[in-house]
């Protein structure tokens, strides 16, 4: 039920998730960095290093879902490694989510696409690392507030959004 509420308000969009506590210093920071001063501890999928970082990580950029012409069925059924469910409506392990949703317009030179993405990747032969292809995009470099459109926040056994000003 809240996947789906969360999926209508996030198709065709260009998003960015995190917890609420680092979207206040994303907020005070003026931007999403693509190395943002958290413990290595805390971040998705360090726990071998280097080595087991997530692809967008590893090039320097910061991960997006772009859900332009996403379809959850189709999608699953041509990737179904992807570990988006992990993530919509919110990450599994904190129970709670923060969606940004970025303006496409205000970084296309800095965007790669999720085809570009996969493409780098399969040329890189990157397979170790992990990616979610076709939805995954990165931005290269600090991501600035000034590229958000709007953000809102999800709770598990909540069904309301609760919209921030940014």
């Amino acid at each position: 039920m809240m996947r789906e509420l969360v999926l209508k308000e996030l198709v065709g969009g260009l998003w960015h998730t995190t917890h609420p506590d680092r979207f206040t210093k994303i907020l005070e920071s003026g931007g999403i960095s693509p190395e943002p001063d958290i413990p290595e501890r805390d971040r998705w999928g360090t726990r071998n290093g280097r080595g087991s970082y997530s692809y967008v990580r590893f090039i320097g950029g910061v991960s997006l879902f772009d859900l332009h012409e996403f379809e959850p069925d189709s999608y699953t059924n041509t990737f179904p490694a992807s570990s988006w469910h992990y993530f919509i409506p919110f990450h599994m392990m904190w129970g709670c989510a923060v969606w940004i949703e970025i303006n496409r317009d205000q970084v296309g030179s800095q965007l790669i696409s999720p085809t570009e993405l996969k493409n780098r990747w399969e040329s890189e032969k990157a397979h170790r690392l992990r990616t979610m292809p076709g939805i995954e995009a990165a931005y290269m470099g600090v991501l600035p507030r000034t590229a958000f459109k709007r953000a809102f926040m999800v709770r598990k056994g909540d069904t309301q959004f609760y919209s921030f000003e940014i």
